[in-house]
């Protein structure tokens, strides 16, 4: 349901990107994951390397489900776009920038 404000809101976003510095929030979920039913989200510095991030951030939160096997992660995509292969390219390289949500498969 949409709200109507009854005069100008002009307030600016309280999570906006020049408030981070060097690190941003990325959104990360997984598909088709019954316990996982939203993205959860995560302060990272956008200099992270692409396997770093998965290894010591997406992993320990995936690994949550008892039934999660970091190898049997594949396709991930970014904001609904393949992402192809990241190699050790970082967050920024790769073009996932600050409330990018990042979907996976396993």
């Amino acid at each position: 349901m949409a709200v109507k404000a009854l005069y100008d809101y002009e307030f600016p976003s309280a999570d906006r990107s020049e408030l981070f510095g060097d690190d941003q929030l990325v959104y990360v979920h997984w598909e088709g994951n019954p316990l996982f039913c939203s993205a959860a989200c995560f302060r990272v510095p956008k200099a992270t390397p692409f396997p770093e991030f998965v290894q010591n951030v997406v992993g320990p939160w995936a690994a949550s489900d008892p039934d999660f096997e970091p190898e049997a992660v594949r396709d991930w995509q970014v904001d609904g776009q393949p992402l192809g292969e990241p190699g050790d390219k970082s967050l920024s390289e790769l073009g996932i920038g600050h409330k990018t949500l990042l979907k996976f498969t396993a």
